[in-house]
């Protein structure tokens, strides 16, 4: 049976602005050509972002014609620039979560929309940047490599470390432009990781990036130690594209009859909440039809669905995919999580939506915290994707929600492990294997029963601090999304 919520975006028609805002998009003809991406950027943000409330030119009454509107939007010759300037604290260092490091501006809609599918262009490398001591240098530590790419052609492996990229030392300033600019081709020279002062060794490999789909399922596998299975999944998106391929592991776990799973986190930096659901109830799947995440909008938002659609802002756990495939679910009552300071979005809702129906038992670093999610918000009359403007490839990418759990609960600050444990990148192991340090710690506990209160694990190796990494640089970001019909008045 199909329910209203799925029906709600065709049966309802779109109204325009009416009502929420006094420039009508009835006046769109008043809008200068030079002016139509900034127009949208304006009427976009003031209806969807999720603190159009605190920026006052924003509000509602901000301007009392299109003329008004058109004549402030003049100032900015650049869209990208207004939509900078529009957004909440924006630049400003974290205090608790409120300051919305997370919108961006799209300039290519069709780049963005790949990366939500996996497929990015990239040498293949999957990397952390870490800072040398308290120095501005830094050096590149691969995670691990995407197969069928340059880098794995190349046999790249996990544990490599560069500090160079066509004979340049990598710095703070610098990454960005030597890893993740124009270039295709990157000379990267690589070195020893020498007690974390890492030295040039004189190797050098070129890799070329290409365009390419990533399976964020990377490895799965079951151990059966002290008489129990126990079962590992890495997984470093979540890509509704691959969202059978997840299916399909936990049907091999299901097959193997797995008494635990240890579900690696420490590179996932987000992506979709509907697959964020399905995960969760593969893990469980006794609370289907239960809420396991709400969607809080901003306050004109929250009005309209309380009093139309309440059920758009849940998010509930399910025993289908939405094609009508049943989810493989394994009933468990306890989860093994690993995480990193990379942990983000989608991968910290996961914890934080299980948190009040079963035992979560983190093992790492504290995450990221990132508790908001976004959509991608195009040039057409309703926003969306269809009938979006010919003229150009603009769209954006703002905050609109805010994501609880079952209690109304989240975390801005991240979410503290059980048990601290930071990786050695003199010593970072085989993914997968029983001997790699963060998995080794997660079986400890899982065959000695142990208790998981929060604990420091003592460590015999430098500790770095990770200054970023190839997901924050990606077009698909540390972002959270949602995958549904923009709501419509």
């Amino acid at each position: 049976m199909k329910s209203k919520r799925n029906l709600f975006p065709i049966v309802f028609i779109f109204l325009m602005i009416a009502g929420l805002t006094s420039c009508d998009n009835d006046e769109t003809n008043d809008v200068p050509k030079n002016l139509e991406v900034q127009n949208f950027v304006w009427k976009g943000l003031n209806l969807y972002y999720l603190w159009q409330p605190e920026i006052p030119i924003l509000q509602d009454d901000a301007f009392k014609t299109q003329a008004a509107l058109n004549a402030y939007l003049e100032d900015y010759s650049d869209p990208s620039e207004l939509f900078e300037t529009l957004l909440f604290e924006r630049g400003r260092k974290k205090i608790a979560g409120v300051t919305d490091r997370f919108s961006w501006f799209i300039n290519d809609y069709i780049v963005q929309e790949n990366a939500f599918k996996g497929i990015k262009e990239t040498t293949g490398i999957a990397l952390g940047l870490i800072r040398i001591k308290d120095s501005k240098k830094i050096f590149a530590s691969v995670r691990y490599v995407i197969p069928g790419s340059d880098a794995a052609a190349k046999n790249i492996q996990r544990g490599a470390i560069f500090t160079g990229v066509n004979g340049v030392l990598l710095t703070d300033t610098n990454y960005k432009d030597l890893l993740f600019g124009k270039n295709l081709d990157l000379t990267l020279n690589f070195a020893d990781y020498n007690n974390g002062d890492p030295q040039l060794n004189g190797t050098s490999i070129t890799v070329s990036k290409t365009l390419i789909g990533e399976n964020p399922v990377h490895t799965k596998v079951v151990h059966e130690i002290d008489g129990k299975k126990i079962g590992y999944l890495m997984y470093n998106a979540f890509t509704s594209k691959y969202d059978q391929e997840l299916n399909n592991a936990f049907g091999y776990f299901k097959t193997e009859g797995i008494d635990a799973l240890v579900l690696d986190l420490r590179y996932n930096g987000g992506g979709s909440v509907r697959t964020a659901t399905y995960l969760a109830s593969m893990i469980t799947g006794q609370f289907t039809g239960e809420l396991f995440a709400k969607e809080n909008w901003n306050p004109k938002w929250m009005s309209y669905f309380k009093n139309n659609h309440p059920d758009y802002v849940l998010n509930n756990f399910t025993d289908k995919f939405k094609n009508n495939t049943t989810i493989n679910s394994l009933n468990l009552t306890t989860i093994y999580i690993l995480t990193s300071s990379r942990s983000a979005s989608a991968s910290e809702l996961i914890i934080n939506g299980l948190l009040p129906f079963i035992e979560v038992k983190m093992i790492g670093e504290t995450t990221y915290g990132k508790y908001v999610g976004s959509v991608t918000v195009y040039d057409a009359p309703n926003y969306s994707r269809n009938n979006a403007n010919p003229n150009h490839k603009f769209a954006m990418q703002p905050i609109v929600l805010e994501m609880v759990n079952k209690l109304g609960k989240n975390n801005k600050n991240g979410f503290d492990p059980n048990i601290s444990l930071s990786e050695d990148y003199g010593n970072l192991g085989v993914l997968g294997e029983v001997s790699e340090p963060m998995l080794a710690k997660a079986i400890q506990q899982i065959t000695s029963g142990s208790k998981t209160s929060s604990t420091k694990t003592s460590t015999h190796f430098i500790m770095h601090k990770t200054l970023s990494d190839s997901n924050e640089n990606a077009p698909l970001g540390m972002n959270m999304f949602i995958e549904k019909a923009l709501p419509q008045r």
